[in-house]
Order: structure tokens, then C-alpha cells, then sequence
């Protein structure tokens, strides 16, 4: 009985020793950090001038219900987020079904998807900022060779069409990923559904809807998540094509967040900001589950 105690003991030992290490890094570069960062959120700290922060309980999170660029800022970035959203899990899942139903050429088709991932973010934008340009982009060069000069715009200084050339960006970027993951979904499902499913008569648009579809509760829930966390985050698009231009019509959240910490140093304040943007994230992610899991039910 000693003897069996002992080996127990052992094997809890080696155990413990070997997840450890992980212990340590999750507490090291994610506990530590998201601990810290809440004591900033509760205090006065701008890193070029204090030598410590200085606690002062909730009054960053108050003042930002009375600062109008944060207001503009969460206003823009839930403009952006719905659109971007709604357009990316659509267009991606319908993708997904046109290489999944299509036999011939589907690796032309998959790689296609797939090449925007591999493009660093920064660089997209660079491009499609040069796209979009108002005197040399090919957006509107395209337009007055085909005869349609009336349509050309000031694409990323106009108010009506900054914030659609930043979402073209986002989608274009997005969409490969979440595609990949739809066609994961559907590759999963068994052939044997699909196949009783034609037997019954279900084919083409009923056999998506009432098949097809509810068989990718689990694809929309990772997708669902992904697609909120790239529609609140986005960053780079404002960042690198408009400036958050014109005015603060493409100021975002996460990029004021960006001006306030890197720019006016002041972090106490910009990470009240950031507690905010991340509980936004996990409201909408938790929403998503729930009627993701609500519909499988």
C-alpha cells in the first residue's frame, strides 16, 4: 500500500514538474501582463513624465462616456464591425459552397482563396491604398477607360466612401481564412447525408438550407468568433490607407487606442480603452456561441 502511495506520488510529481514550464510562460506573458494592465486601466500614468502610476479608481473608465473621440471612435468601429461581419461570413460561406460543389479545378480555386493570408496586412493595405488613389489609382483610371468618368471619386479622402475602401481591404484580407474554414466544415460532413439527402429529393437551394447549413453549427461558431474579433480589431486598414481620415470618419477604436498609448503616452487611459474594446469582444463572442449553440439545440 506504501509502495502504491509512493508511485502516485512520483507520478503527480513528474507531472506537475512537466507542466510547469507552461505554467509559468501562461502566468509570465498572459497573467502578469492582463494584471498589470488592469491596475493601469484604474490609474493616471503617462510613461514620459510619471515616474509611477498613480491610482485613481474608476475615472478613466468614467471620462470615457463624456470624451467625444471615444464615443466617435466606438460609433465608427461598430459601423465597421456590423458591415464587415455581415459581408464577411456571407461572401466566405458562399465561396466555400462554389469550390465545394465544384469538381474540376478546385486547387486553382483554393489557392486563390488562400494567397490574400499570406500577404502581410501592411502590405494589402500599401496596394490598395495605391488602388484607390485619387489621381493615379487604377480604380479610376478602370472607370474612365470603360467610359464611366462621372464615377470617380477621391476614394480615401471622401466621407461617403473612406470607410467602404477600408472594408474592401478587410474582406479581401479576411476572406480567404474564414473560407478555408467554411470548406473544412463542409468537407467533414458525411457523404452518406449528403447522399440520403438527394435520395429525399432535397437538392440544390433545399439541400443547403435544411443539410448543408445546419451541419456547420460548429464552423459557424469558430467562424463567428474569428469574424468579431478581426471587426472590432481592425487597425491597420484606417491606419495605414486613411489616417483614421477624413476627419475621424475611419477612426476606430483600437486605433485610438493606438494614438492615446504610442502617442500621448498615456497608458493609464488607453488601457481603460483596451479593457473596454476586449469585454466588447467576449460579449459579441459569447453571443455568437449562444445562438450558435441555441440553433444546434
Amino acid at each position: 500500500m506504501k509502495k502504491t502511495w509512493n508511485t502516485k506520488k512520483q507520478k503527480a510529481f513528474w507531472g506537475i514538474l512537466f507542466i510547469l514550464p507552461s505554467f509559468l510562460i501562461i502566468a509570465i506573458f498572459v497573467a502578469y501582463p492582463l494584471c498589470y494592465t488592469a491596475y493601469l486601466s484604474m490609474s493616471d500614468y503617462n510613461f514620459m513624465y510619471d515616474l509611477a502610476p498613480t491610482f485613481v479608481g474608476m475615472k478613466n473608465y468614467t471620462t470615457l462616456f463624456s470624451d467625444p473621440d471615444f464615443i466617435v471612435s466606438i460609433k465608427n468601429t461598430a459601423i465597421f464591425a456590423t458591415l464587415d461581419f455581415v459581408l464577411l461570413i456571407s461572401i466566405s460561406l458562399i465561396i466555400a459552397l462554389l469550390i465545394f460543389f465544384c469538381k474540376k479545378g478546385t486547387g486553382i480555386f483554393r489557392t486563390a482563396v488562400f494567397t490574400p493570408i499570406v500577404v502581410p496586412a501592411s502590405l494589402a493595405c500599401i496596394i490598395f491604398g495605391w488602388m484607390f488613389g485619387e489621381s493615379f489609382g487604377y480604380v479610376n483610371y478602370f472607370l474612365i477607360k470603360i467610359g464611366l468618368p462621372q464615377f470617380t471619386r477621391a476614394w480615401l479622402t471622401s466621407k461617403d466612401t473612406a470607410m467602404g475602401t477600408i472594408l474592401v481591404a478587410n474582406l479581401w484580407y479576411n476572406i480567404g481564412f474564414i473560407t478555408i474554414l467554411f470548406l473544412a466544415g463542409l468537407q467533414s460532413i458525411s457523404t452518406d447525408i449528403l447522399e440520403a439527402a438527394v435520395v429525399d429529393g432535397a437538392t440544390g437551394l433545399r439541400k443547403i438550407v435544411y443539410i448543408i447549413l445546419p451541419n456547420l453549427k460548429e464552423s459557424f461558431v469558430i467562424t463567428g468568433i474569428w469574424g468579431v474579433v478581426t471587426a472590432l480589431k481592425v487597425f491597420v486598414e484606417p491606419m495605414v490607407m486613411t489616417g483614421g481620415g477624413p476627419g475621424n470618419i475611419t477612426k476606430t477604436l483600437y486605433m485610438y487606442i493606438y494614438n492615446t498609448a504610442f502617442k500621448y503616452f498615456d497608458m493609464g487611459y488607453a488601457s481603460a480603452m483596451a479593457f473596454v474594446l476586449s469585454g466588447l469582444i467576449l460579449l459579441f463572442s459569447l453571443i455568437n456561441l449562444l445562438i450558435s449553440k441555441g440553433g444546434k439545440e
